[in-house]
Formats: structure tokens, sequence, C-alpha cells
């Protein structure tokens, strides 16, 4: 259904110091696991290694949907503020570069499931647009800065634990944020305003997931709500029946 509610639910005017105090905290607790998790010396056969693996992810995966909403404007509304989060947290995401996101993420948002928009592929076929999405993201700057990064720490620390515990959780977050955060969202014919689709609700999944982002129907029609909100635009606009 195509339609919207008279006055869509924003935070920007409400965001500090909430929006900062929850960015700042996604970095503390990567930067706190990393630490731990890099110097431990673990065992296999110990489950608790590859519950890490998932946190490690979904931390990572905090650090991309804060610098994404930094892009938005919604970390805080102190410009320099939301942009210096925004930057950090791209920034410890495998060097990704906050100012080369930063374009790219708003022709999504402008040409959304288009050939101008740099998240989409018309082939719908889910290995083939990860290649290409990632394409759009991935420089050789970072492939080269992360390679320096990784043989100056294997100098201090185990290259078992540098590969488990700093090297695939980035790799598994970005499928987390292309299947949940892209692939789903916009795979398919989808009728409404925003060719967006969005999941049911169930607030759990959708944070356990990727941050609130399963509803992007949500995001996309009110991209003035951050992520710690967008339960809340999911709930308005279904008592709504917008979708």
């Amino acid at each position: 259904m195509n339609c919207s509610v008279n006055q869509k639910e924003t935070y920007s005017d409400y965001l500090d110091p909430k929006g900062i105090v929850i960015g700042l905290s996604i970095i503390i607790l990567w930067s706190i696991s990393l630490f731990l998790l890099l110097s431990w010396d673990f065992e296999w056969s110990n489950p608790f290694v590859y519950i890490s693996i998932l946190i490690q992810m979904h931390l990572y995966t905090g650090l991309f949907i804060t610098a994404h909403d930094a892009m938005h404007g919604i970390v805080s509304s102190n410009k320099r503020i939301n942009h210096l989060i925004g930057w950090l947290s791209a920034l410890l995401f495998s060097y990704n570069f906050y100012w080369k996101l930063f374009p790219k993420h708003h022709e999504h948002h402008r040409f959304v499931a288009t050939d101008k928009d740099p998240d989409y592929h018309e082939s719908g076929k889910f290995f083939i647009w990860y290649l290409s999405f990632i394409k759009q993201y991935v420089s050789v700057w970072q492939i080269l800065l992360m390679a320096v990064t990784f043989n100056v720490l294997k100098l201090f620390l185990p290259t078992e634990n540098l590969i488990i515990f700093w090297m695939l959780p980035a790799i598994l977050s970005t499928f987390q944020l292309f299947y949940f955060g892209t692939y789903l969202p916009h795979k398919g014919e989808s009728e409404n305003k925003h060719h967006s689709n969005s999941q049911k609700k169930n607030h759990f999944w959708a944070f356990i997931s990727c941050y609130f982002f399963g509803y992007h129907y949500e995001h996309h029609d009110s991209p003035g709500t951050p992520w710690w909100r967008l339960w809340r635009i999911k709930e308005e606009y279904q008592n709504h029946k917008i979708i």
C-alpha cells in the first residue's frame, strides 16, 4: 500500500546526548571486545569462541550502522560531532572512508533500485549482487591498509587471533549488512514508492539481524529516524496499515 502518515516521527531535534552515547557505546564495546579477544589464549573446543565471532560480527555491523546514521545526520545534531563519529566508525570497519561512502549512500536513496543505485544489481542473484556491492565500497587503499596493519599487529599478537577475531568477523559482517540491509529489502518487485520490502514485525529479530534495518521501507520513508527508533516507526506504520 502506497501512502504515508501525516506526521513522520523524526528525532533529529532530540538526538543529543542519546545518539552520541549510543554511537560511542558501539565503538567502545567493539574496541574492548577486540582487545580482549586478540590476546585470548583460546581452545577451539570452547563454544564461546564461536559465540565471540558472532558477537564481534554484530559489533562490526554496529560500526557501519553508526556511520550510516551519521551520513543522515542523526548521530548528533552537532554536525562536527556527527561526522567525526561517523568517520571514526567507518574507519574502524576495515578502513572504510566515510566521505567516499557518503555520496554513494545518498545516491542509493535518490535512485533506489534503479541502474543509478550503487547498491542495486538487476540480476537479483545473491552472489553476483554481493560482489557488485563489495566492488562499490572496497578500494585498493583499504586492502593495502589492512595488509600493513595485519603485518604490524602480528609482530605483537597471535596471527590466529587476528584472523579469527579481527578479519573474519569483518568479512561476515559484510554478508550480514548486504543480506539483511540490501538484498532482502530490495530484491524482487516492490509496488511501494520506495521500492523497498520490510520484514514482519519482530523487534528482537530485527535488532539481532541488522539493527532494525529489516524495517527497510520505514527507513527509506523516514531517513531522519535513527536505527534505534526504527522499531517505533514500524509500530506506527503498522497501526496505520501503511505496509
